[in-house]
């Protein structure tokens, strides 16, 4: 960040401060039949923005430029060329903060309202409007907002037709009555929203489509000593969208629900998480034309799955949330084994247990189509005996001593790919994946990272193998070697090694890193939001900075 003052006789006058980041990632593809890699005509892609931000004072501004010649192959449609992409001015001082050009903001858990971007998935549903928050009392908050959703760029912002409105307020009740809480454990907040869309992309003749529709809920969050609990509410009112697979979801004017339950509780060597999940007819746009998956999202569903790290089980068989509705569950438990003991040795030993399992509502159908609509009715929890995933895990993590640290993992997926459709065989796919991991400090500043992974599965593709070595260079440097082996393929032609060598140089802010090789076909996901990849063979280089 760069401060700038101009120096008088008598006076500094404070022109402000600029800073900003930079992103840039090229990839330059070749021919590769045997995998099918993609290989476009303009041979190179090119994903890039840089954000600048000036300050001063309460006065804050800021613009991002971006350049997709041309967009990186398997990125979601709807990017192209060059411009300006975002761009805002806000002002703010201890209780009134008003943004007017794109904004982010969340509600709650995000189910009835999250402006956010993943780039790496190429989302992106700013707002582009004014967004106004006040705390007219301490410990009280409350936030306005109305404004459109960028929906594509094509040498420039592009925004959807769909208004978004939206209004939230919470008020931490320890705060506002703090001469009562001051000295008590039992804390609590409680929150509400109400977020409503005005659309007239009604293109059907068939139905009458509302033009305005609203959601809204409420939510709480507790905590007393090393228990807490936090639970959510939302129903939005019938939304008609076009489902062109399922007649049964086809336009249903059903209303949509969303119910999200959390307990926790943590104390020293010892923390568990239990987490709940209802969502029905949630699926919540500003618009009722069908678009791309990740556009115009007015909410957001969250997944109970874990967010997995290791190859094999983060890119073979994630689990992308089901939009039309679910019940899920999760239990999370991570427990350190005291140091200095036997069990736990010199350094003590972590363990974390994780299952998460999501099912599909428990429908009754109607026989309604030809009339109201409504299609089926459910109730809030009850799953049918239809699991779209079950995934338990279980980490052991142990330092023996100060140059050596390794990690055991193992993994038992069941997966309805039916339902989810990121395999290349869709059926009810099980698999158990083993990981160990090793690291070794030979020095101050040089270290070694190994991995190797196996993934056995009698369904889809068949077996696999992963390994990698990571050699580091402290600060700066780091190299890596990494290859997957679809050695149990059935299909003999398709029993290929997927070599990827990766080298990178840290200064500072500045990143650097190029890598040559092959990378598979699949589905990469964000907290379960997905988005498919083809094959390539290329290199490609990143550089990410900050000033």
């Amino acid at each position: 960040m760069g401060q700038f003052v101009y120096s008088q006789e008598h006076a500094d006058i404070d022109l402000g401060s600029i800073s900003g980041n930079t992103q840039v990632i090229a990839q330059y593809y070749n021919e590769d039949t045997l995998i099918n890699a993609a290989l476009p005509d303009h041979i190179m892609g090119l994903n890039s923005f840089t954000n600048v931000n000036y300050s001063r004072g309460k006065f804050n501004a800021g613009i991002r430029y971006e350049t997709y010649l041309n967009p990186l192959e398997g990125y979601p449609s709807g990017f192209a060329g060059t411009g300006i992409g975002y761009r805002y001015a806000n002002w703010k001082n201890e209780s009134l903060n008003i943004t007017i050009g794109n904004f982010f903001e969340q509600f709650g858990s995000g189910t009835i309202l999250r402006a956010y971007e993943e780039p790496n998935l190429g989302l992106n549903n700013a707002l582009d409007g004014i967004k106004v928050k006040y705390e007219p009392y301490k410990g009280i908050n409350l936030t306005g907002l109305i404004g459109k959703q960028r929906v594509a760029f094509n040498d420039g912002l592009q925004n959807g037709n769909g208004i978004v409105r939206g209004f939230d307020g919470e008020i931490d009740l320890n705060t506002v009555f703090d001469s009562t809480f001051a000295n008590s454990k039992f804390r609590i907040s409680l929150g509400g929203s109400f977020v409503s869309k005005y659309n007239n992309d009604n293109i059907t003749p068939d139905y009458i489509l509302p033009k305005n529709v609203g959601a809204y809920g409420g939510r709480i969050a507790m905590r007393y000593g090393k228990i807490r609990f936090s639970g959510e509410y939302i129903l939005k009112e019938n939304d008609p969208y076009p489902n062109p697979t399922d007649e049964r979801f086809n336009y249903t004017y059903n209303n949509g629900e969303g119910i999200l339950l959390n307990l926790g509780y943590s104390t020293k060597g010892l923390g568990i998480d239990l987490s709940a999940k209802h969502n029905d007819n949630m699926l919540w746009r500003s618009t009722n034309v069908s678009v791309a998956p990740t556009s115009l999202l007015i909410g957001f569903l969250p997944t109970m799955s874990k967010q997995h790290t290791y190859n094999l089980a983060s890119t073979m068989y994630p689990y992308a949330v089901n939009a039309l509705g679910e019940v899920a569950f999760q239990a999370d438990i991570i427990y350190k084994i005291p140091k200095k003991t036997a069990i736990g040795g010199k350094y003590g030993t972590s363990i974390n247990i994780n299952f998460a399992t999501a099912y599909a509502p428990n429908r009754t159908y109607l026989n309604d189509m030809d009339s109201s609509r409504n299609s089926y009715t459910s109730r809030p929890f009850d799953a049918s005996d239809s699991a779209f995933v079950k995934d338990f895990n279980i980490e052991i993590k142990r330092k023996f001593n100060k140059k050596f640290k390794a990690a055991l993992t193992y993994f038992n997926f069941v997966f309805d790919d039916r339902a989810i459709l990121v395999a290349q065989n869709h059926e009810l796919i099980y698999a158990d994946i083993f990981v160990a991991e090793a690291t070794y400090k030979i020095n101050k500043h040089h270290s070694v990272r190994i991995e190797a992974q196996h993934l056995r599965t009698g369904q889809d593709r068949g077996n696999w193998a992963y390994g990698l070595i990571e050699y580091s260079i402290s600060p700066s440097w780091f190299f890596a070697i990494m290859d997957q082996y679809n050695y149990g393929n059935s299909i003999e032609a398709e029993k290929l090694h997927y070599p990827l060598a990766t080298a990178g140089y840290l200064n500072g802010p500045h990143r650097f890193s190029i890598q040559y090789g092959k990378q598979r076909a699949g589905v990469f996901c964000v907290g379960g939001v997905c988005r498919s990849v083809p094959a390539s063979n290329g290199v490609t280089f990143t550089l990410t900075t900050s000033f």
